[in-house]
C-alpha cells in the first residue's frame, strides 16, 4: 500500500485502488501512525491526538475500538501491531509520502552541497511533487508538526531554486520567487535568489532594487538590517555587472540561403585583399544583392548593415551609418557635424560597412565612402547598387542570375514553405528559366503554389510575358522579367489585398498591426497581412511587417493612381495619397504622445526600443508635418526631443529644427510655447554658423520661458535648456516655478541643485540634493536620472573613504547606462570607477576600466572622453613609477582633447599630470610651469573643482612650506573639503606638515581657505 498525508489522507493499493479509512477519528488515528510508520506510537500520544490534552473517561477503550475498526479497513497489507507501549503500523517508511519527501529532500540538499545541481534538482522536484496540498489536514491540532513540514517544504523549494540557478536558470524563476516572497516576505534567502535570478535574466537593475526592498521590509517588520550574506551578495552582483551584450549589426534571416557559392568566395577574397576596400554588388532590383551582401558580411564580426532605402536625402547618410554602428552622441554634448563624428568614430576602428540600396543617393554614398576610406584605414565598404559608385579603386561584382540548379532549389524551398507536400514538378525548370533566375521573381512565383497548380503557374507566367513583350523594349531584359512577375502576382491579389498593399507604401519602415489598422483604415488587417506575407509581398519579423523595396516601388505606382482616383472627391482638395500621409503623420504624433511620459519612468527601455523601431516613420511623419502643419511639426519635434537626446540622435535633427523655427517665426503659436522652446533648443544644439542669430534665439527662448507660469507639460525642457545654456544658478527660481509638483521634475531639480552645489564647492549641499534626486528618480524608474546621480554620489562616498560603497554605486550606475545603450556615459562611469580602484591599490583593474572607457569613447567619436581615459592610464603609470610611459600617455591625451567647454576640465587634469610626471623626475621648474598652465586653463572652467586641483598641484612645488599650506587651503576652500582621497594631495599635505608646526600649518592653511577668489598663478 501507498499512503499520502501531504494533503488529504490518501490510501492506494498496489493496483491503484483507493481505500477509505472511515470518518475523522480513524483518519486522524491513521495519520498519527503514518507519521511514525514502522515505529511505536505510545497510547498516550494516540489518545491525546484523538481527544486532546484532557481525554474523556473511557478514552482507552475507545482507542482500542478505533484501532480494531481501522485494522479491518486496511486489511493484512498494513497491519497495526499492538506492542507494550502502544501501537505500530507495520509498513516501510518509503510507503508514506512524508517520509519519502524528507528522504528525497535530504538527498537533494546533499547533492547540492556536493556540487551536483542536476541530481539535486531531480531529487528535489521528485520530493516536492509529493505534495498535494497543506500537510496533515486530517490532524487539525498538530500545529507544531504541520509547521515543521511547511518549513521543510519551503526549504526544499529554495534548494530546488538554488539548483536551478546553478544550472543556468534565470527569467523563468522570477515569477515563482516573487510569489514566494509575497507569502514569505521575511525570508532573506528568497530575496537573494530573486536577485540572482534577475541578474541571470539580464535584468541587473531590477536585481539591485530587490536588496533595497529586502532592507525596507526587514527594517519595518523586524527592525533589523539585511544579513551580512545578503549584503555581500548585493555587492558581489554590483561588481559582476556585465557589459551590454553585443548587438547584432546584421539582420537575422528567416529563410535559407541558396546558391551563390562562387560569388561568396569572390567577395570573401576581395574583402581581405589590400587593394579592394570598396566592393560594389550591382544588378537590377530583385537580383538578390542585399541578401548576398548580408551573407558575405556574416563572417566579419565588425560588419554592420546600413539601409539607405528609407533615407530621403544624402545629408542624413552619416547619421544612418552612426546609428548602424551603435555610435551616439552623449546627452550633454553639443551636436557635432555628423560626418566629422563618423570619421572620428572610425579612425582607429576596423569595420565593414554594408551600404545597401545606394542607387537613389549614389553621389552622397560615393562621397562619404571615399572620405571614410581615405581617412580610416581599418574601414572597408561593401555596397549594393543598381549602378557603380564611381570611386577610384572600386571593384564591381555583378550579381548574375542564379544558375539553373540553384534557381530550382530556391523555388522548391520557397514552394514547400507554402505547400509542404510539394515534391517538385516537370515545369519547375521551365518556370525558373523563364524568370531569368531572379531570386525575388522565383520567390513570388513559388508563393503562388498555395492556390495554383504548377501547370497553372507556368501558364499564367507565359501569358504575362507575352503581354509584356509588346511593351517597352528599352528596358533591360531582367528588369522586364521582374516587372512581369510582380505585375502578374499583383493581379492575382484580391481587391482587399491590393488596397492594403497600396496603403502600406506610406510606411517608411516596418509597421505593427496597430499602426496598419489606424493608418490604413483597415479594421481587422491581420488576415490580409498574413496573406500578403504568404504571397511574398511582405516580410514579418517580431510582429512587424515590412515591404521589400522593389515591391514597395511597384505598389507605390499603383497607389499613386488608385488612391488618387478614389480620393478625388475629397472636399478639402487633397488627394488619396495626401490623406493617407496625413493619417500616417497623425498616428505617429499620437504614438509620440503615448511615449512621452514613459520615457521618463519605468517604461523607459521598452519605449526607447519602440520609438527606435519606428524611427524611419517618425522622421517621415515629421517631414510631412513640416510641410503641411507647422503646429503639428512643433508638437512632434517637442515630443521626440527627449527620445533623441537619450538615443544620441539630436545632431541629426538640428537642420530640421532650424528650418522649422524659421518657418514658425519669432512668436510661438498659442498654447505651444513649450514646444517652440524645445524646437529652438534643438536648433541651438549644433555648431552655430550665425552667432548673432543664435544670440537672438537664446533671448527669445529666455523670454518665452519667463512668460510661462508652469507647471511644464514637458519638463525635460529644463534639462535641454541647461545643456544648451550651461549651468545657470540665477534661473533656479524659474525652474522651481516651472517644475510644479511633477515627481520627475522634482527629482530633476534636486539633481540640478546638487550638481550646481558640487561645481560651486559645497559638497554637503550637493550630496544632500543628489540623494533626494536619486530617491525621486528611483520612485519614477528613470534609469537616466539614477545614473546621473549615482556617479557623483559615488565620488562623495570615495572622498569619505567608503570605497566599497562608491564601487557599489558606480556598478549600479553602469547597469543603467548599459541598459540605455549610452557609450559615452558608460565611459564616464568606468573612468570614475577606475579612479577609485587605482587609489585603493587595484592598478590592474583600474587600467582595464580605463582601457575599456577609452575604447568606448573612441568608438563614440568622443575625443575628450577618450582623452580622460588615456590620462587615467597616465596616472596609473606615474603612480607605478613609470614616468616615461605616463608622460607619453598624458601627451596623447592632450592631443585628443576636444575644443569645447566640456573638455576644459580634462585639459587641466592632463596638464597637472604632465607636471606631476616632471616632478617625479625632479624637474621641478618644468613641473611648476605645467601647473601654472593648468591654473590658467582652470580659469575658464565652469566649476571650482579644476582651480582646486590646480592649487593643490602648485602646492607640491611651492618654494616654502608656508606657501604650500596656503595653496592646500585654497584648494580645500574651493572644493569645500580637503582632497583626502587623492594620494598626490595627501603626500603633499604630509610633507608640508612635517616642515611646519601644527599651529603654523593651521594658520597658513586657513589663509588659503579665505583666498577662494584669488588668481592661482599669483599665489
Amino acid at each position: 500500500m501507498r499512503f499520502g498525508i501531504l494533503g488529504p489522507l490518501d490510501i492506494r493499493t498496489d493496483d491503484g485502488g483507493s481505500v477509505d479509512p472511515g470518518g475523522p477519528r480513524p483518519r486522524a488515528l491513521l495519520t498519527l501512525l503514518l507519521l511514525a510508520a514502522g515505529r511505536t506510537v505510545t497510547t498516550g500520544r494516540l489518545t491525546e491526538g484523538l481527544y486532546g490534552a484532557e481525554p474523556p473517561a473511557g478514552a482507552a477503550n475507545a482507542l482500542q475500538s478505533q484501532i480494531s475498526r481501522l485494522r479491518r479497513r486496511l486489511g493484512p497489507h498494513a497491519p497495526i501491531e499492538a506492542v507494550p507501549a502502544g501501537y505500530r503500523l507495520a509498513v516501510p517508511s518509503g510507503a508514506v509520502d512524508v517520509h519519502r519527501f524528507e528522504r528525497l529532500a535530504a538527498e537533494g540538499r546533499t547533492a547540492l552541497a556536493a556540487g551536483d545541481p542536476e541530481r539535486a534538482a531531480d531529487r528535489l522536484r521528485a520530493a516536492l511533487a509529493l505534495w498535494r496540498g497543506p500537510a496533515l489536514p486530517d490532524l487539525p491540532d498538530a500545529h507544531a508538526e504541520t509547521a515543521r513540514l511547511a518549513e521543510l517544504r519551503l526549504t526544499a523549494v529554495q534548494d530546488r531554486v538554488e539548483a536551478d540557478l546553478a544550472l543556468g536558470g534565470g527569467a523563468e524563476l522570477v515569477p515563482e520567487l516573487r510569489a514566494l516572497l509575497t507569502a514569505h516576505p521575511l525570508t532573506e534567502r528568497l530575496y537573494g535568489q530573486l536577485m540572482r535570478a534577475l541578474h541571470a535574466a539580464g535584468r541587473p537593475a531590477e536585481a539591485l532594487t530587490v536588496h533595497e526592498e529586502a532592507r525596507r521590509t526587514l527594517a519595518d517588520e523586524l527592525g533589523a538590517d539585511p544579513s551580512p550574506e545578503l549584503s555581500a551578495l548585493h555587492l558581489d552582483l554590483l561588481r559582476q555587472t556585465r557589459p551590454a551584450p553585443h548587438r547584432p549589426r546584421l539582420p537575422a534571416q528567416l529563410t535559407g540561403f541558396v546558391g551563390r557559392d562562387g560569388e561568396l568566395a569572390r567577395i570573401a577574397a576581395l574583402l581581405t585583399a589590400p587593394d579592394a576596400r570598396l566592393v560594389t554588388l550591382t544588378g537590377p532590383g530583385g537580383a538578390g544583392k542585399t541578401r548576398l551582401a548580408v551573407e558575405a558580411a556574416r563572417s566579419h564580426p565588425d560588419a554592420c548593415l546600413v539601409e539607405l532605402a528609407p533615407l530621403s536625402d544624402g545629408a542624413r547618410l552619416p547619421y544612418a551609418i552612426l546609428a548602424a554602428l551603435g555610435v551616439r552622441e552623449g546627452l550633454r554634448s553639443t551636436a557635432a557635424d555628423g560626418l566629422d563624428r563618423l570619421r572620428d568614430a572610425l579612425e582607429e576602428r576596423d569595420a565593414l560597412l554594408v551600404l545597401d540600396n545606394c542607387e537613389h543617393l549614389v553621389e552622397d554614398a560615393a562621397r562619404i565612402a571615399g572620405l571614410l576610406l581615405g581617412h580610416c584605414p581599418g574601414v572597408r565598404v561593401l555596397a549594393t547598387s543598381r549602378e557603380a559608385l564611381g570611386i577610384t579603386g572600386e571593384v564591381l561584382v555583378p550579381v548574375e542570375p542564379l544558375p539553373p540548379a540553384a534557381a530550382q532549389r530556391l523555388f522548391l524551398e520557397r514552394a514547400r514553405a507554402v505547400r509542404p507536400d510539394f515534391a517538385g514538378h516537370a515545369c519547375v525548370p521551365d518556370v525558373c528559366r523563364a524568370l531569368d533566375g531572379l531570386p525575388l521573381a522565383i520567390e513570388l512565383a513559388a508563393a503562388r503554389l498555395r492556390t495554383l497548380e504548377p501547370e497553372e503557374l507556368a501558364a499564367g507566367l507565359d501569358d504575362r510575358f507575352r503581354l509584356l513583350s509588346r511593351g517597352d523594349r528599352t528596358k533591360a531584359p531582367r528588369h522586364r522579367t521582374l516587372r512581369a512577375v510582380v505585375e502578374w502576382s499583383w493581379d492575382l491579389l484580391d481587391a482587399g489585398e491590393r488596397e492594403l498593399a497600396e496603403r502600406l507604401t506610406v510606411f517608411a519602415g516596418s509597421a505593427t498591426v496597430r499602426a496598419v489598422r489606424e493608418v490604413c483604415g483597415t479594421p481587422d488587417p491581420e488576415e490580409l497581412l498574413a496573406s500578403l506575407v504568404e504571397k511574398s509581398f511582405l516580410e514579418v519579423t517580431g510582429g512587424r511587417y515590412r515591404m521589400l523595396e522593389t515591391i514597395r516601388a511597384f505598389a507605390a505606382e499603383h497607389a499613386a493612381r488608385d488612391l488618387n482616383t478614389d480620393g478625388a472627391d475629397s472636399t478639402d482638395g487633397t488627394d488619396g495619397t495626401d490623406a493617407l500621409r496625413d493619417a500616417h503623420a497623425a498616428y505617429f504624433l499620437r504614438l509620440a504622445e503615448r511615449a512621452q511620459p514613459g520615457l521618463r519612468g519605468g517604461g523607459q527601455l521598452p519605449w526607447l526600443a519602440r520609438l527606435a523601431a519606428d524611427r524611419a516613420d517618425l522622421d517621415a511623419a515629421l517631414r510631412r508635418l513640416a510641410r503641411t502643419d507647422h503646429a503639428g511639426a512643433l508638437r512632434l519635434t517637442a515630443l521626440l526631443s527627449w527620445f533623441w537626446r537619450l538615443r544620441g540622435l539630436h545632431g541629426e535633427q538640428v537642420p530640421a529644427a532650424r528650418a522649422l523655427v524659421a518657418a514658425v517665426g519669432d512668436v510661438p503659436p498659442p498654447g505651444l510655447e513649450e514646444e517652440y522652446v524645445l524646437c529652438a533648443l534643438g536648433a541651438l544644439s549644433g555648431d552655430g554658423a550665425d552667432p548673432a542669430a543664435e544670440e537672438a534665439l537664446h533671448a527669445r527662448v529666455d523670454a518665452v520661458l519667463d512668460s510661462l507660469d508652469g507647471p511644464l507639460r514637458l519638463p525635460y525642457v529644463l534639462v535641454l535648456w541647461s545643456v544648451v545654456a550651461g549651468p545657470r544658478p540665477e534661473a533656479n527660481a524659474r525652474a522651481l516655478r516651472l517644475a510644479g509638483a511633477d515627481p520627475w521634475a522634482g527629482a530633476l531639480l534636486d539633481m540640478g541643485l546638487g550638481l550646481q552645489a558640487r561645481f560651486a564647492g559645497r559638497p554637503g549641499q550637493a550630496e544632500e540634493a543628489l540623494t533626494r534626486a536619486l530617491a525621486g528618480f528611483r520612485a519614477t524608474g528613470d534609469r537616466w536620472g539614477m545614473a546621473n546621480c549615482l556617479e557623483p554620489l559615488a565620488m562623495y562616498a570615495h572622498a569619505r573613504g567608503d570605497d566599497d560603497g562608491a564601487l557599489a554605486l558606480l556598478a549600479e550606475g553602469l547597469v543603467h547606462v548599459r541598459e540605455l545603450d549610452a557609450p559615452e556615459e558608460t565611459a564616464d562611469l568606468l573612468r570614475s570607477r577606475a579612479v577609485v580602484l587605482l587609489r585603493r591599490g587595484g592598478t590592474a583593474a583600474a587600467e582595464a576600466d580605463f582601457e575599456q572607457a577609452a575604447a568606448l569613447a573612441r568608438r563614440a567619436g568622443a575625443g575628450d572622453k577618450a582623452a580622460g581615459a588615456r590620462r587615467g592610464l597616465g596616472d596609473a603609470a606615474r603612480l607605478a613609477g613609470e614616468t616615461a610611459r605616463a608622460r607619453a600617455l598624458y601627451e596623447e591625451a592632450l592631443r585628443m582633447c576636444a575644443a569645447n567647454w566640456f573638455s576644459v576640465g580634462e585639459v587641466v587634469r592632463v596638464l597637472i599630470g604632465l607636471g606631476r610626471a616632471a616632478a617625479a623626475e625632479e624637474r621641478v621648474r618644468e613641473a611648476r610651469e605645467w601647473f601654472r598652465q593648468a591654473a590658467v586653463a582652470a580659469g575658464d572652467a565652469a566649476s571650482v573643482l579644476e582651480p582646486a586641483e590646480a592649487a593643490e598641484a602648485l602646492a607640491s612645488v611651492a618654494g616654502t612650506p608656508e606657501r604650500a599650506a596656503v595653496l592646500l587651503g585654497a584648494g580645500a576652500g574651493l572644493r569645500g573639503a580637503p582632497a583626502r582621497e587623492d594620494p598626490d594631495v595627501v603626500r603633499t599635505e604630509r610633507e608640508t606638515r612635517a616642515r611646519l608646526s601644527p599651529q603654523a600649518y593651521a594658520d597658513a592653511f586657513e589663509r588659503g581657505v579665505r583666498l577662494r577668489g584669488a588668481a592661482l598663478g599669483d599665489l
